[in-house]
C-alpha cells in the first residue's frame, strides 16, 4: 500500500497508545473530510473493533491495525504519519497529506464528484478575480442537473446570468456529458459584496 507512510516512532507511539486504552484489538482509523476542497481535513480516530468500515483498506502494525477509509484513498497518497518527541518526555503525532485538498476523479467518479472537481479547479479561479466563487448544493432530476449557489463578488453580481449561462455552464456540459444543465439557488438581493452592481 503506497498511500501512507508510518515512521517507526509513529508505530511505536501508536501501539503504546492504543495499549493503554484496555480494549482488544483497538486500532485507529484515517479518513479525510471534505477531500478535494479548501476545507479538507485529515481525520485520525480511535478505531474500537465493528468500528471499521468494511471497505476499509487495513494495514497491520505491530501491536494494532490501521483502517484506512476508502473513499479517501486518493487525498491520503503519498500521507505521512510521524512521531515527534521533545526533551520533556512527551512528544507530538502529526499527520500531512499533501493530497488531501487536491479533488480526484476518474471515470467512475459520480457526477457531483466531477462537478465540484471541474468548479474547483476550472471556474472558481476564474470567479476569484472578482472575489467570486460557486458551489454546488444539490444534483436533481437523476443527477442531471446542478443546482449551484454563488458567493462572495458573484452574488447580487449585475453580470451573473452571463457568468452562470457562458461561464460555468458551458464549461460543465463541455467536460461532463452527463450533466444537462445547471441552475441558481443564489438570492441575488444581497449586494453589498457584488462585482458590478
Amino acid at each position: 500500500m503506497d498511500s501512507i507512510i508510518v515512521t517507526p516512532e509513529a508505530i511505536t507511539y501508536l501501539a503504546e497508545l492504543l495499549a493503554k486504552q484496555n480494549v482488544e484489538g483497538m486500532g485507529v482509523r484515517v479518513s479525510v473530510s471534505q477531500g478535494g476542497t479548501p476545507q479538507a481535513q485529515t481525520c485520525f480516530a480511535y478505531c474500537r473493533p465493528g468500528e471499521e468500515q468494511e471497505a476499509d483498506i487495513k494495514l497491520p502494525f505491530d501491536g494494532f491495525i490501521m483502517h484506512l477509509d476508502q473513499p479517501s484513498l486518493p487525498y491520503l497518497k503519498e500521507a505521512s504519519v510521524d512521531y515527534d518527541s521533545d526533551e520533556l518526555g512527551g512528544g507530538q503525532l502529526t499527520i500531512k497529506a499533501p493530497n488531501a485538498k487536491r479533488f480526484h476523479i476518474d471515470e467512475n467518479s459520480s457526477v457531483s464528484d466531477k462537478v465540484t472537481y471541474f468548479l474547483v479547479n476550472e471556474v472558481n479561479p476564474s470567479l476569484a478575480a472578482h472575489g467570486g466563487m460557486v458551489q454546488l448544493i444539490e444534483m436533481i432530476e437523476d443527477d442531471t442537473v446542478a443546482i449551484l449557489q454563488f458567493g462572495g463578488g458573484c452574488q447580487g453580481c449585475g453580470m451573473v446570468d452571463v457568468t452562470l449561462k457562458d461561464g460555468v455552464e458551458k464549461t460543465l456540459l463541455e467536460r461532463i456529458p452527463e450533466l444537462k444543465g445547471v441552475k441558481d439557488m443564489t438570492d441575488h438581493s444581497v449586494t453589498e459584496n457584488a462585482f458590478y452592481k
